[in-house]
């Protein structure tokens, strides 16, 4: 099927192989990212590493008198964020089934 030039991709995409075309220009682009690459510069720019290390104090402080937001974010931001165990045992499952895939076509 052909995709139609009026479509969702414009008839950017080639009809056998859904890549796209020479000389696609692609999409906008995101129209903030601009933007907020020049606060996150201002905001380092801002950031002295005593005010960086006075705010990292506060956060630990508040994690020891028991504000879970707190303690929540310090342990995602030194041990990382925890992972569903569903998640970890589908990747084992799928590891273990393509392993036995190999196997077999090896065989």
């Amino acid at each position: 099927m052909t995709p139609s030039p009026n479509g969702p991709n414009g008839g950017a995409r080639d009809p056998a192989t859904g890549r796209f075309q020479p000389g696609w220009k692609g999409g906008p682009g995101n129209p903030y990212a601009k933007k907020v690459a020049a606060l996150r510069s201002a905001l380092i720019g801002a950031l002295a590493p005593k005010d960086m290390a006075a705010i990292v104090k506060a956060l630990i402080a508040k994690a020891k008198e028991g504000d879970v937001p707190a303690i929540r974010e310090l342990l995602d931001r030194t041990l990382g964020k925890p992972q569903e165990a569903d998640l970890i045992e589908r990747i084992e499952q799928l590891e273990n089934d393509l392993k036995e895939r190999i196997e077999h076509e090896q065989a």
